[in-house]
């Protein structure tokens, strides 16, 4: 059998190491909380970024050569991809993969012929899943490159697009199932618009919701039992979309009925875009009961586009996984690193050093966590600072027990508040003993 990358196994060597090719924090078996650092993370690796990525941008092709991503015909290039992606999750150790239907399988002349061609490549998925014990963290649908969506997928103006995307979805359900994926991603790559003179916003969200209830009642007949998530993003390619932040995503999962069926799959770096932080979104989610899984990347502050670079930012990693603990942790979600290597890291090592050096940043990230719990002097602030709403005032006025006249009457007796100081540099000092 080809070998597609030549490296041994990664395996973790301790903080003391120079091997660039091993884990410095990262150890899959050590125990924090009661998990294992591989049960915490349940790391995957994005197939379209780390694969079928071959370093093009909007301003010149591609600069990456792999052995395995060209000169045949195209299946026999996805074969071939295929195989030299298990490879890289089994000699890397990650436990899951994600993908899009169109990463793993090219498209054809007819919707016929190109579902032939996916259930071709997931007989072959489902053989390597069986032969490496990885297993997929979730599938999804790319309903923004093709043409035919180029005004959108669900949002389309054309009920035939609609249809279009209906069948192709179908389809990626169908193929998510029979992998026993964890769950299936929703992005709305051009679900959104590029001016409001040609748009009917009411009638194209009218449309959204419509196709994701019909998604739900698919799932139902499927018997597909993974979750279903929504991934937030503001702008890019679209001006607007209408995912655009966790916020959004709620309000509309409420109008449409969708609560109970859907989660969150939060991206940093759309985070980012949306003009919030990404500890920001993943505390929004985790307070209205909507996280689910993680895009684990991050973008450029000096860049407004979505740079998509291998997260290494300690202070995102720490946060990210204070948050996270605090949720009770991932379930049928995980970390994804929808990430990739640099235009000029052309290098097949290059790929193992972004996911190592990723995959060392949350293990930094999730020690530095458990001891934030273990000690727990910032969850102890929080409470101090909302002590009053403990007390018989905040409780009355937390429990719809006290009216507008009540509340002035407490005033009228007690007079100005006493102010307390948020302490916000106190805390940053206290965070930066875990960093």
């Amino acid at each position: 059998m080809a070998q597609y990358f030549p490296v041994r196994a990664i395996r973790y060597e301790g903080p003391d190491s120079r091997n660039p090719l091993a884990f410095k924090h990262y150890d899959p078996r050590q125990k924090i909380r009661g998990k294992t650092m591989a049960e915490h993370f349940r790391f995957a690796v994005c197939y379209w970024h780390s694969f079928k990525g071959l370093g093009g941008d909007q301003f010149g092709g591609g600069t990456i050569q792999r052995s395995y991503n060209t000169g045949e015909a195209p299946m026999k290039v996805a074969e071939h991809t295929m195989r030299a992606a298990f490879e890289f999750f089994t000699k890397l150790g990650v436990g899951y993969w994600c993908f899009h239907d169109r990463d793993i399988a090219p498209e054809a002349d007819t919707l016929a012929e190109t579902n032939r061609r996916l259930d071709a490549m997931v007989d072959l998925a489902e053989k390597l899943q069986a032969d490496t014990g990885v297993k997929l963290l979730w599938g999804t649908s790319n309903m923004f490159s093709h043409r035919r969506f180029m005004s959108g997928a669900a949002t389309n103006p054309s009920p035939a697009v609609f249809a279009y995307a209906a069948s192709q979805v179908k389809k990626a359900m169908e193929v998510t199932h029979r992998l026993g994926g964890a769950g299936y991603v929703f992005w709305g790559g051009r679900e959104g618009y590029e001016t409001l003179l040609n748009t009917d916003m009411g009638r194209e969200l009218d449309h959204l919701g419509r196709f994701l209830n019909l998604a739900v009642d698919y799932k139902k007949t499927l018997g597909f039992e993974g979750a279903f998530y929504i991934e937030p993003k503001p702008k890019e390619p679209t001006k607007h979309q209408y995912d655009s932040d966790a916020g959004a995503c709620h309000a509309f999962l409420q109008k449409y009925g969708l609560m109970k069926h859907f989660k969150l799959n939060i991206e940093a770096n759309h985070a980012t875009l949306a003009g919030h932080t990404f500890h920001h979104e993943l505390e929004y989610a985790a307070a209205n009961g909507l996280l689910g899984s993680v895009d684990a990347n991050r973008g450029d502050a000096l860049l407004g586009w979505d740079t998509d670079q291998f997260p290494l930012d300690l202070y995102d990693t720490t946060l990210a996984m204070y948050t996270i603990l605090r949720a009770g942790g991932f379930t049928t979600g995980g970390l994804n690193f929808d990430a990739h290597v640099r235009r000029q890291s052309i290098a097949h090592e290059d790929l193992f050093h972004a996911h190592i050096g990723a995959m060392d940043a949350f293990a930094r990230g999730l020690k530095g966590a458990a001891a934030m719990l273990k000690d727990g002097r910032l969850a102890a602030a929080v409470r101090e600072r909302y002590a009053g709403w403990d007390s018989d005032l905040g409780a009355k006025i937390e429990k719809g027990k006290a009216r507008f006249a009540a509340l002035e009457a407490y005033t009228l007796k007690h007079g100005e508040p006493e102010l307390q100081s948020g302490r916000q540099e106190f805390l940053e000092n206290i965070l930066n003993e875990y960093i």
